[in-house]
């Protein structure tokens, strides 16, 4: 499995081949740096952990730079670990570009959707509301019954109601790799991707292609 960390851009459009305006996300991927290989054989399982975003020594915790320090790689802001099925590919200090993906390739983005506070029932989940007329004065955006009265006399638990809406990790699958700039470390993809300008995500190859 290829996977690359990234900032998302943000949304912009693109003409494909066939004369067709397309929207894309363009993100900003890699460089990242490969700061650990882990292996069954040595930690009962298969993985690579990719760094990403130098940023100066001060920054960083005396933990975070002595482990960065043993591979000899530079002050890296955020590093994620990603699972392998089989035998990792990389070598500890091999350098992740934007090229690790091909125009036309299917691939699963993975951010932090924007936060947006607390949330009525209407926003939160799409709730129709009550009617908006026959002296309705305060019920327009009220949830409504949410449950029977005297048996069971409570709401079940998971029951969508008011609460915290965003903030959470969001996975889009299956877009398709519209523009791949090297050079400059840029991804575009089909649609829309999760959480704000800046905000940090994962491009992976998509695992339902």
């Amino acid at each position: 499995m290829k996977g690359i960390l990234g900032r998302k851009i943000g949304m912009t459009q693109l003409f494909d081949d066939s004369g067709e305006v397309a929207s894309v996300t363009i993100i900003e991927a890699g460089p990242c740096y490969v700061t650990q290989v882990k292996t069954e054989d040595t930690d009962g399982y298969n993985a690579v952990q990719v760094g990403f975003g130098e940023v100066p020594e001060r920054k960083l915790t005396k933990g975070q730079l002595g482990h960065l320090q043993k591979a000899n790689m530079p002050a890296l802001r955020t590093l994620r670990e990603v699972r392998l099925s089989g035998d990792p590919e990389h070598a500890l200090g091999d350098v992740i570009k934007a090229d690790v993906f091909a125009e036309g390739e299917l691939v699963d983005v993975t951010g932090t959707s924007k936060g947006k506070g607390f949330a009525g029932t209407v926003k939160r989940h799409g709730f129709a509301g009550g009617p908006k007329t026959h002296g309705q004065s305060d019920r327009h955006r009220a949830p409504g019954s949410r449950g029977a009265g005297t048996t069971p006399g409570h709401t079940f638990p998971g029951a969508k109601g008011a609460g915290q809406m965003g903030n959470k990790r969001v996975t889009v699958q299956n877009l398709k790799v519209a523009l791949v700039d090297a050079e400059r470390n840029l991804i575009a993809v089909r649609g829309a991707v999760p959480g704000p300008r800046k905000g940090l995500v994962f491009i992976r190859t998509a695992v339902k292609a």
